[in-house]
Formats: C-alpha cells, structure tokens, sequence
C-alpha cells in the first residue's frame, strides 16, 4: 500500500492529476480503519496499473469519461475480448473522422492563404 506522494513518484503523475482522477471515480483509495488519528488514503498496486492505463488510454485519444465507462471492467477481467475490440473499434472509427475534419480544416486554410497570396493590390 502507497500513499499518494509515492503513487506519484512511482507513475510520474502529479499528485493533483492523481486527486483529480480519484474524484472522478476512475479509482478509490482506502483508509485504514484501525486509524482515527489521520486521514492518510493508502493505494494498492492495481491502482499503478490504471493509473498507467489512464496514461496510456489518454495518450491515444480516450476521453476520461471513455476510460472510465471500461477502466474497472477491463481490470477484473469482466469485459470480453469482443468488447474490448468494440471499444477500440469506436475510438478508431472517432480518429478517422476526426482525421476527415482536420482534412478539411487544411483544405479551408490552404485556399484561404492562396487568395490571400494572389490577391491584387
């Protein structure tokens, strides 16, 4: 059991970024009941690894509120396979239209800058 300055040097994340996600309800730390004179939370290893699946999750697009509709299912193993690729599936299918946008956006932008540079005056 860590407490959350050593959670914090162990992932790398800040010890707010950890505050954060735990309001959220990504995860839940624990007290420790024969205790009554501090109110010190203590994290367990399967904390480190979503934190590090948070990371991970974040770092290819996944939304908070999209890492936490899976984050303890995937964890206890009470997501299948199939439900896993269906969760990636949609974060790819949201990429290539997101990528479509973008495209687009460049589109717009490129035109907007060859008028301007063909402009008469």
């Amino acid at each position: 059991m860590k407490l959350i300055h050593q959670l914090s040097k162990e992932t790398g994340i800040p010890i707010g970024t950890i505050r954060f996600y735990e309001k959220s309800g990504l995860f839940r730390g624990k007290t420790k009941e024969e205790v009554k004179t501090n109110n010190y939370v203590y994290y367990g290893d399967e904390v480190v690894e979503k934190l590090r699946f948070i990371q991970m999750a974040k770092a290819v697009g996944f939304t908070l509120s999209e890492i936490k509709e899976v984050i303890d299912a995937w964890y206890k193993k009470q997501i299948s396979k199939n439900a896993k690729i269906e969760v990636l599936d949609r974060k790819l299918l949201q990429i290539d239209e997101k990528i479509k946008e973008l495209k687009a956006f460049k589109k717009q932008i490129a035109l907007c800058k060859f008028n301007i540079e063909n402009e008469i005056g």
